[in-house]
């Protein structure tokens, strides 16, 4: 779905165990001709940005996270979703300036109700993206048309992404935002999601250099 425009609704100091930030929170609103995806049929998106030092001087370095309410909160081990969500916070605090942008995006995109129903058929058998087309939904429901419209509305249009997933590099180009690098969001691989990561790996292209030295 196209973002039609984007709006900057509120810009307030937050401070965090990482450092100090600015919270930002963006309403998208979506084209009215554009067709849903993944049975999405609200007319507006809401997301937030946490955004460090002076973001325009050099391409900063950037992190859209999906929200992940089982990772990020209750801190599950059955995805590496809360560690990323660290690893971001930790490198854009290191940098001394950056963006991390989180947007409500829950379950690759199917929510939070469909994404426990999906954890019910892995307890059965199917890996991830199995359980998600069992339910009648795409592998990844995402799109990443808001972060760029966010980025964008801050003047950001070249950054440093953090990702293993290309598709987010490729999403970020296709609407006008370079990304000069993408740097590395792997995280050390733990046995309760291993086969989460091997199953992102192989069937949706994610990049993993540590378990690709495993594999060979």
């Amino acid at each position: 779905m196209a973002i039609a425009s984007v709006r900057k609704v509120a810009d307030a100091d937050f401070p965090t165990r990482w450092g100090h930030f600015r919270i930002l929170g963006f309403e998208g609103v979506y084209a009215d001709d554009d067709p849903a995806r993944c049975g999405q049929t609200a007319e507006k998106e809401e997301a937030v940005a946490l955004v460090m030092g002076d973001v325009q001087a050099a391409p900063p370095l950037v992190r859209i996270h999906s929200q992940c309410l089982t990772g990020d909160v209750f801190h599950s081990l059955r995805c590496d979703c809360r560690l990323q969500l660290e690893l971001a916070l930790k490198k854009i605090a290191d940098a001394g300036a950056g963006i991390l942008i989180y947007e409500q995006q829950e379950g690759r995109g199917i929510g939070l109700m469909a994404k426990l129903r999906a954890y019910e058929l892995q307890d059965q058998g199917l890996d991830t993206v199995e359980a998600n087309l069992k339910l009648g939904y795409e592998a990844d429901c995402r799109e990443f048309e808001l972060p760029a419209a966010m980025l964008r509305h801050m003047g950001v249009t070249s950054v440093r992404l953090i990702t293993n997933n290309p598709e987010k590099v490729a999403a970020l180009e296709s609407a006008g935002v370079r990304v000069a690098e993408r740097v590395s969001a792997e995280v050390p691989a733990q046995d309760s999601f291993e086969q989460y990561l091997r199953v992102k790996q192989e069937k949706m292209g994610h990049i993993f250099e540590s378990m690709d030295e495993t594999i060979r």
